[in-house]
Order: C-alpha cells, then structure tokens, then sequence
C-alpha cells in the first residue's frame, strides 16, 4: 500500500497537467509534492482545485463498466477482453488483477489529491482568510467523500482505508457501514467548513457546476453546499435512513417540477489535453456493448427511456454464449456529460424515502418519473413492499449504466437470481470486489 501511494502522489500531478489548462503549475517537468503541501502560492492552490476536479474523470468509464456489468445492465461483447465475460460474471475475482485494482487506485487517486489540497491550504504563504480557507476545505472534503463512497461500494463487506494521509502510516481497513458513518460525518464537516467560509470560491468550476450556479456568475459556496446534501442524502439511503435522507433532500437541489438531468455532472471535450467521454460506444460491428434482453422485454410499453437509451442492432450480437439485440446508448458522443447526481435520482431517492410514512407523496414522485417517462400514472399495490418495487424498477430504467442497479439490489437484499439473470451455467452473483493483493500484503 505504501508503494501505491507514493506511485499514486506521482500519478496525482501528472493528471492535473495532462487534463487541465493552467498557467501557473510550479516546476511543470516535475512537481513535487513538497512543492505544494509547504508555502504554497494562491496559484499553486487554485492549480491543485482546479486539478482535483479533472482528476475525477480518469477511469470513470472503467467504474461505472464493471460495476454494470456485475448488475448484468449491459454486457461488453466486443471481443477487447476475456475477463468482461468471463472472470467479471463468473467469479472469483482476481485480487491482483485489473478489473479489481484499476477502480479502487481510480477512487484512492482522487482521495490523496483532495488530501493534498487540504494540507497546501493550511501551509499556504498566501494569506488566505478562514473563511477563503473554509471555502477549499468544504470543497475537498466534499470531493474526498465523494471518493471514498464510491470505492466502498465497490469494496462492500470488504472494506476500505478511510485514512490514507500519511503512506508510512495508514489507518486500518474497516467495514461497509462503519465506512459509511465516516463518509457522512466527512460530509457534515465539509457542509460546516462551507457554511462558515466565502459566498465564492477563487477558482474556477468546470461548466458540470453551472445548474447550481446563477447564471453567468462563479458557482457560490451555497450552491456547492447542495450538491453536498445530496449525496449526504445518498449515504443515509444506504443506510436505510430514510428520514435523514428526506432531511438532506430538503437542503439539496431536489427539485420535483425540475428537469431530470439537472444536477452536477463530468463534462469531457475533445480539445488540448481535454479527454473524451468513454461510456460512449460507437454503433459498429464488433463493438457491441449490449443492454441485457431482460431489461428491454420487462418495460412497459410506451417507456421512452427504452428508445432514448438503446438501439436495437441489425442483427442480434453473441460472443461467449452471451447475445443481446440492443445496444445501450446512454451517451449520444463522446463529449456527453456523466453525472455525479442528478434530479431523477433525487425525486426517487424522495420517493423511496416516503413509503411507510406517507405512501401518497411516495406515489405522486414516482409518477412525476414515470410521467417523464411517457408512461401513465401507477396503478399497482399500494403496500410498502410494492412501492419499494415500483421505486427499484423506475431506478432500473431512469439510472441505467449508472452504477446504481447492482448497489441497488445489493441493499434491498434482492441481489439473487430472481434479479440478476444468470446467463450460462457456470455464471454467479458477485456482491463485492475484493480486497486488492497489494493491500493485503501491508
């Protein structure tokens, strides 16, 4: 772990200079760490903002592939490599292997460089305020939160590290929901570093912020705040925690008369060393990244999300006993935003958060989802166990491919057969990635 971590401080710095476009980075042919956690200049900070954000989209693709894959949303048919067929859908999971290590370096990358922004703001020769200070601990500490969420998803009963500041001296490994008390009391600190800190930040958001922002001003601290919430309010779902979840809702962006894509999201170009989106396929033959059946024949008829987010190919795709006759096609070009969150999740999230305290107000959201949707109001079982249902369902269809499904399952103990189809003999059901060799050699 030690050795991943210092590879990872190296791997921090390049990708900030490789995604982004700034002007002031100190010793561009080699930054050093020291160079940015001692004196550093208000440049040198704004870098290691900026960066932090950029930073968030490498390997995204490859979390959010892997992570469908084991939800069988959709299946990699393209022939690139063995293991999406095989190891990932069959199991054991090799602990050395990339489909286990790649992610969980992914996320922890993202963890050491908010780490750093941390530790350069409180050694900063700059002269920040508190409150300018404030406003950069309630932004990396949201972002490192963020991080750790998403690998502990990932790793599950498995565990994570929460504390990875210093490589020589790591904290120990601890379960899913004691991860989960950390990453939301991590959460409450970022919100009361933002409540006391500057309206706006000194650096520059990426336009993935520009739905939290008034238009044609810098995104405020106030606005961050609500994305905070809301993810706040996607670790009190996890926890089965439903009214803290309709609290944080109440402090997000939830909007049920907004628009479903409203929210924060990774926005990806295709100029100087910008980098592309990769959950976008090209329509080809031999490329084929393939719905699963199951998720086309169980829609209702009339649901547009099965037009806009598939295309039915020429003739049915197969490679190693598995076929598929839809191509997914989430993202229309390689430049199409991914969302961290966004309303649709919110108004289901609020949905879910009602049955068996007010199953009216339960239904009235799933149908503004389902009214979206092209299909009529919901006219099925009103008990909680049946809302439940129709909220995992309207979550399958409006979420597709983006790393909810399996986590889904996995949390409302559904994650068997009846859910998650198995395909061949020989295929299984794989609740967590497990722990990398590396860790388990420290």
């Amino acid at each position: 772990m030690k050795n991943i971590f210092y590879k990872l401080i190296l791997i921090v710095f390049i990708s900030f200079i490789q995604s982004c476009e700034l002007d002031e980075l100190p010793n561009q042919n080699a930054p050093t760490l020291d160079s940015y956690v001692d004196g550093a200049s208000a440049a040198d900070v704004e870098a290691l903002a900026v960066g932090l954000e950029a930073v968030m989209r490498n390997d995204l693709d490859f979390h959010y592939e892997t992570v469908s894959y084991l939800g069988r949303e959709y299946y990699d048919l393209s022939k690139a490599d063995p293991r999406y067929t095989g190891e990932i859908l069959k199991g054991p999971l090799d602990n050395n292997g990339f489909l286990t290590t790649r992610s969980f370096a992914a996320w922890y990358r993202i963890v050491k460089a908010a780490n750093v922004l941390i530790i350069a703001v409180e050694n900063s020769n700059a002269g920040f305020s508190e409150a300018e200070k404030n406003s950069y601990y309630g932004y990396a500490k949201t972002i490192k939160a963020y991080a750790l969420l998403m690998v502990a998803n990932r790793q599950y009963t498995n565990g994570i590290r929460l504390d990875v500041e210093d490589p020589d001296n790591l904290g120990p490994f601890v379960g899913y929901d004691e991860a989960l008390v950390a990453i939301k009391n991590l959460l409450n600190e970022a919100k009361s570093d933002l409540e006391v800190s500057s309206s706006n930040f000194l650096f520059l958001f990426s336009s993935g912020y520009k739905d939290l922002k008034p238009i044609d001003q810098p995104l405020l601290s106030s606005g961050f705040l609500k994305f905070n919430r809301a993810i706040a309010a996607r670790v009190a779902l996890y926890q089965n925690n439903m009214s803290e979840v309709l609290s944080m809702l109440n402090d997000s962006f939830l909007d049920l008369n907004g628009a479903m894509s409203f929210g924060v999201s990774h926005i990806f170009g295709l100029t100087g060393n910008d980098i592309k989106n990769d959950l976008f396929y090209v329509l080809q033959t031999g490329n084929n990244f393939v719905i699963h059946n199951s998720w086309i024949t169980d829609a209702e008829s009339g649901d547009t999300r099965v037009s806009s987010k598939s295309l039915l190919l020429d003739e049915p795709a197969s490679f190693d006993g598995l076929t598929g006759t839809h191509q997914i096609s989430v993202y229309k070009s390689n430049t199409d935003p991914v969302y961290l969150v966004r309303n649709e999740e919110l108004i289901l999230m609020y949905a879910e958060a009602n049955i068996g305290t007010n199953n009216t107000e339960a239904i009235n959201a799933i149908n503004i989802v389902r009214n979206n949707a092209g299909l009529p109001d919901y006219s099925g079982g009103t008990s909680d166990s049946e809302l439940v249902e129709e909220v995992l369902k309207q979550r399958r269809y409006s979420l597709l491919g983006e790393g909810h499904r399996w986590i889904d399952l996995r949390r409302l103990n559904k994650l068997n057969a009846t859910y998650v189809p198995l395909d061949r003999t020989g295929d299984n059901i794989i609740d967590a990635f497990p722990t990398p060799f590396s860790e388990n050699a420290n």
